[in-house]
């Protein structure tokens, strides 16, 4: 059904005249019989007061399909920073509705993760703005410190704050539930291996090498890792440089490599092995992991005129070959905002 059916049938179940509807919009009624006929489009400024006086959502207006709603919510997501309140309330109440849909159930739940992660994210934004200017006024007192650690990921001093412990416990579980996919497995290591649970993290990796899904690459990286735990950095290094010599040409294996030295803030190679990881990747669109990596180290070094032209290469990534831009994805923001703050370190 086209918009103005839809508007034409809403109307008459709302027992609205078109003048009457003309003044709830507060518009001339004449514009209402022109979007009933298709001879006009209500302004998309209307949109939302329209759907309102229906007491329906936007996209009831446009009669999408479920699927079609679910797209808009995730690209809507994809697309801006933060959501207005409205279509905030509109999104929740149609992802929370769907999870009784036994097709829908799924994705779902996948977007409601993304929806509260979304919304989070954006108020963690705002909540990081004040407690550094909160910060900044009082530097010698203990105030705010612990938001930052929240919401900038930093660094936590208290082990009984920054231990893993729940996360291993969590993906345990899921491992145990569930012994024959590799990925749980992967999230375990990564978790006991950041607490330096070396033997523990032995066993499990014994476990996962077993799995015919398991990554041959990262077999290799999660010993490397293991032995690095165990504070033995000549056994780990050992490991890297024999996976590197057998495949120099692996994209997953340069990428892995430079994570690795970037790890241990061997910066030179970390960047050397980003640039051969990004320049092998066959795949396209490419991703843009390496040149954050780049990027950040660049930045650590204090080498700002690199790090701001290796944003260029994100943006012109981002733009040529994802095809995204400003008005498309928040990405592209991202990484023009994060350009603006390095050259404002210059």
């Amino acid at each position: 059904m086209d918009l103005g059916k839809k508007i034409k049938q809403l109307r008459l179940k709302a027992g609205l005249t078109q003048e009457q509807l003309a003044e709830k919009l507060r518009i001339g009624a004449q514009s209402v019989s022109k979007w009933e006929n298709a001879v006009a489009m209500p302004d998309i400024t209307t949109l939302p007061l329209l759907a309102e006086t229906f007491g329906v959502s936007i996209d009831d207006l446009f009669d999408l399909t479920t699927e079609q709603r679910l797209n808009r919510i995730e690209n809507r997501m994809v697309a801006e920073e933060e959501l207005p309140s409205d279509i905030s309330r509109e999104f929740e109440s149609f992802l929370q509705a769907e999870l009784n849909d036994g097709k829908y159930q799924k994705r779902a739940t996948e977007l409601l993760a993304y929806f509260y992660w979304h919304r989070m994210n954006a108020e963690a934004r705002k909540a990081s703005r004040y407690a550094r200017e909160a910060i900044a006024r009082t530097p010698d007192e203990k105030c705010c410190q612990w938001i930052l650690d929240e919401t900038d990921h930093h660094a936590i001093w208290d082990w009984n704050v920054a231990n893993h412990t729940k996360a291993v416990n969590f993906y345990r579980e899921l491992v145990e539930a569930n012994p024959d996919i590799a990925l749980p497995y992967m999230y375990l290591l990564d978790n006991l291996i950041a607490d330096h649970r070396a033997d523990e993290a032995e066993r499990w990796l014994g476990l996962y090498c077993k799995l015919e899904k398991a990554h041959p690459v990262m077999k290799e990286v999660y010993r490397a890792y293991i032995a690095l735990a165990r504070f033995d950095e000549p056994t780990a290094d050992g490991i890297m440089e024999a996976l590197l010599a057998r495949q120099p040409e692996n994209n997953v294996v340069l990428f892995e490599t430079a994570q690795y030295y970037a790890a241990k803030a061997d910066y030179q190679k970390a960047i050397s092995m980003y640039e051969r990881a990004f320049a092998a990747d066959p795949r396209r669109p490419r991703f843009q992991d390496g040149l954050m990596g780049i990027s950040d180290i660049y930045e650590i070094m204090g080498d700002y005129a690199n790090a701001a032209k290796t944003c260029d290469r994100i943006i012109d990534l981002l733009e040529h070959e994802w095809g995204l831009t400003e008005e498309s994805a928040s990405s592209v923001t991202e990484a023009k905002k994060e350009k603006a703050r390095i050259l404002a370190m210059l």
